[in-house]
């Protein structure tokens, strides 16, 4: 399988679909002549041209209506926000109309939408502009809400996303756009709603999706040092949520430990630990644990975002708590 970037396996699955299926349009600001503040779109408006990739006004809101009105019309417009923060200046449109629209029409109505673009922090871009929104948004229903970590799932999850009928919320960890890793070629959709067994254990359950996914992996590398078995589960869809693959999990390592960027308050972890104690409450020998973004605005400073959000000490010691090897 060929080896691709996070960034260059987003970018080929939309040019994939753009030149089998010519209603696919992108819009978003900076993303034709610019190519993109991340770079995922760069080229495409040299393949496409500007009629499909639709450089917009600085109006999250404006062009997030125009394509609702687009995809309703027959259209399959990609949106990208330049970060997900600024989506709250679209979350009008995005909750109250193309969220709602197949209900109120009856069922007569799709809105094949697909909105995207960096989610989460990592990468230095201070408290305005490093939300984690999939809590947020995994609230709605009417949406698809997914958190891919890999290429491969990025890809297989964004070809998913375009071709599904309903609006999906693609949330993208912008600190992992430069990572690597292999590719299937060819048409390999990712469903969405099925978690990923990233590495099988039997001690203790890691659970997490998007950016923290690698670190788990990470954690469970360290923890092997310690004789410490570690399962890592990547949720990658948040809703849909596979609730079941993680319940297996912890019915067979009898502990978890639930890890996120966002705050720690009604939050995804928070779902997860409420499913955990109503699906494997007699299968639990500890109570579970969440590690969380730290309940402040995130910092710019490098030292500071680093201490704000989880790091493989934090995991770590949530794991050895659960097993009872500290305090």
């Amino acid at each position: 399988m060929p080896v691709m970037t996070y960034r260059d396996a987003l970018r080929s699955a939309m040019a994939e679909e753009m030149e089998r299926d010519e209603s696919i349009v992108l819009l978003g600001e900076d993303i034709g002549l610019y190519g993109g503040t991340h770079l995922v779109t760069n080229g495409l408006i040299d393949q496409f041209g500007p009629k499909r990739v639709i450089d917009t006004p600085i109006a999250e809101g404006g062009f997030t209506g125009a394509a609702i009105g687009m995809a309703m019309a027959g259209l399959k417009p990609i949106v990208e926000m330049m970060t997900w923060n600024f989506s709250f200046l679209a979350a009008d449109q995005i909750i109250q109309t193309a969220a709602k629209l197949h209900y109120f029409s009856g069922g007569q109505v799709n809105v094949p939408l697909v909105v995207r673009g960096p989610n989460g922090g990592g990468v230095q871009l201070s408290a305005q502009h490093t939300h984690s929104l999939e809590g947020f948004y995994g609230h709605f229903p009417g949406l698809k809400v997914v958190s891919p970590a890999t290429p491969a799932d990025v890809k297989g999850m964004m070809l998913e996303a375009i071709r599904n009928p309903n609006p999906v919320i693609f949330l993208e960890a912008g600190a992992l756009y430069g990572t690597k890793g292999e590719v299937p070629e060819g048409d390999e959709v990712v469903p969405f709603g099925k978690a990923r067994v990233a590495r099988e254990g039997t001690d203790v359950t890691l659970i997490a999706y998007g950016r923290q996914v690698p670190l788990l992996l990470k954690v469970a590398d360290k923890l092997a040092e310690q004789d410490i078995s570690a399962e890592v589960i990547d949720l990658r869809s948040i809703r849909p949520l596979d609730t079941e693959t993680f319940v297996e999990s912890v019915k067979k390592t009898n502990r978890a430990v639930v890890v996120q960027e966002q705050w720690r308050y009604f939050s995804v972890a928070s779902e997860v630990c409420a499913v955990l104690q109503h699906e494997a409450f007699d299968y639990l020998d500890a109570p579970v644990e969440r590690v969380s973004g730290a309940e402040v605005p995130a910092p710019y400073a490098r030292n500071l975002e680093i201490a704000g959000f989880p790091t493989i000490d934090h995991v770590i010691s949530a794991a050895r708590r659960v097993l009872y090897l500290e305090k």
